[in-house]
């Protein structure tokens, strides 16, 4: 088994409580329990604990934006200018439409991804950006065909 990278954060058994409501994530106190053979009270106890450190940080559906109309999804590559990162971030950050905003090192400043209803929507939005003398240039992709999206992965459990 690989070395734990949550070592010294979560102890074993809320190792196994997170892995547990990573598969189901309206998954009961008293199922949790039973399925890890604790008490409700000590699994209540963890997941107060996790919530207090931000570890678990909220508990969602996860949408198919697909079938509620938002059939293109966007990847666009932001270069800014230096002093404006901030500011354009934020305004990204603002936008419903934006599903993640990222930071990054390379060749752009900012990756954002975004759901539209259609090309047109996307155009809108690409061009709204761009009327901003502070975005130097950008890069958009149209993704084709989603093969993982909103994927969570469970976390190593030390043995005891």
């Amino acid at each position: 088994m690989r070395k734990s990278t949550h070592e010294g954060r979560l102890d074993h058994h809320q190792v196994r409580e997170e892995n547990e409501l990573i598969g189901d994530g309206r998954a009961s106190l008293r199922s949790l329990g039973e399925e890890l053979d604790v008490s409700v009270t000590t699994i209540s106890n963890h997941i107060n604990d996790l919530e207090s450190q931000n570890i678990i940080q909220g508990y969602t559906p996860v949408l198919d934006y697909g079938e509620l109309g938002f059939n293109v999804t966007a990847i666009t590559h932001l270069k800014v200018e230096g002093s404006a990162l901030a500011e354009i971030v934020e305004r990204l950050r603002d936008k419903d439409q934006m599903i993640s905003v990222y930071e990054t090192t390379g060749d752009y400043d900012i990756i954002a991804i975004g759901k539209f209803e259609d090309t047109d929507g996307m155009n809108a939005q690409i061009k709204e950006l761009l009327s901003d003398v502070d975005i130097r240039e950008s890069n958009t992709s149209v993704v084709l065909n989603t093969i993982k999206e909103h994927a969570q992965f469970e976390l190593d459990v030390d043995e005891e």
